[in-house]
């Protein structure tokens, strides 16, 4: 291996040093008949000095980042959960004050449609089957479905007067209200025994009650709070027979007055209409209506629809308050 090779310097000039007293050239130490360096700023004055770097608030400089608890600082935020931590806890979901679960649509919307469920072996033979409904919003979606709870006995012996519950539950098949028909008469000739329905929700709790006016020739309702106090009043027609029409039952307040809402039986259309007793109603009431109140006024649909317009056998639908 041989030896590295130095350059030969012995014959260069060595570096200038300036003499004592002498003045720096301009520029500096470098050739001002040439153009600087790149990068190099001749006219750079650096800013001066305020506070040391770490120099901290007790000797006039900027206040630093607090010291972490490893140095006797307090514990900092824990980390989220994208940094290994665990994940924070959801808050739930506050419902509305007053408004039992499973009705805070009802408090969006100012009107209801009910269609009633064509049961076949209703319709061919005769015997009767246990109601069903849809409950949609005006656009027609399903918001909520209800089904009439009894026996075989009591739907075929009792008629359109026969006791039942009702269950109307939401779209994910949560029980929300709880209709409860008693037995009653119908007619205007019993006036100490007339239709009653209670409304709970949720199931258990008795938020109202649909109950029937003794009046010689108009169907009369009172809708009643859960202390059974009116609230409003249900007038409806003296003849209550939907031909080719739609019947109006009107919504007043509880000292009567101008209607604020309606509950119509709709004309279903002729061969509906003679060959069974499948029904639609549309329900209008205040948008600032109580919701409770909401679900009471569907109680009362429903009542109303047993009451004139359910035909069971060869019994035809009532149409007064006399039969």
């Amino acid at each position: 291996m041989s030896a590295p090779v130095y350059p030969d310097l012995s014959n260069q000039a060595p570096y200038s040093m300036p003499q004592p007293g002498a003045p720096y050239p301009q520029g500096g130490y470098g050739d001002p008949s040439k153009a600087p360096a790149p990068g190099f700023n001749m006219d750079y004055n650096p800013p001066p000095v305020m506070f040391q770097p770490g120099q901290g608030p007790e000797y006039g400089g900027p206040p630093g980042p607090a010291p972490g608890p490893q140095y006797g600082g307090p514990p900092g935020p824990a980390p989220g959960p994208q940094y290994g931590g665990p994940a924070e806890a959801m808050s739930p979901a506050v419902a509305p004050i007053g408004v039992p679960p499973g009705l805070e649509y009802l408090a969006q919307i100012d009107q209801i449609l009910i269609h009633q469920k064509v049961e076949l072996l209703e319709a061919f033979i005769g015997f009767e089957t246990n109601n069903q409904y849809e409950i949609k919003n005006s656009l027609g979606q399903k918001i909520y479905k209800a089904k009439e709870k009894n026996d075989c006995c009591t739907r075929n012996c009792c008629g359109s007067l026969r006791s039942f519950d009702m269950k109307i539950k939401d779209n994910m098949d949560r029980e929300v209200i709880r209709l409860i028909r008693p037995f009653r008469c119908v007619s205007c000739w019993c006036p100490c025994c007339l239709q009653e329905m209670e409304v709970q929700a949720p199931p258990g709790t008795t938020i109202g009650y649909v109950k029937q006016d003794w009046h010689p020739c108009l169907p009369q309702f009172s809708i009643q709070g859960a202390n059974k106090e009116t609230l409003m009043k249900l007038d409806g027609p003296c003849f209550a027979c939907n031909c080719c029409g739609d019947v109006n039952f009107e919504l007043k307040g509880k000292d009567g007055g101008k209607p604020i809402g309606r509950i119509s039986k709709q004309w279903s259309g002729l061969l509906k209409e003679v060959f069974t007793d499948t029904d639609n109603f549309g329900i209008q009431f205040p948008l600032d209506l109580d919701v409770k109140m909401k679900a009471v006024l569907m109680g009362a649909c429903f009542l109303i629809d047993f009451m004139f317009f359910e035909k069971v056998g060869e019994a035809n639908q009532r149409s007064t308050v006399f039969s």
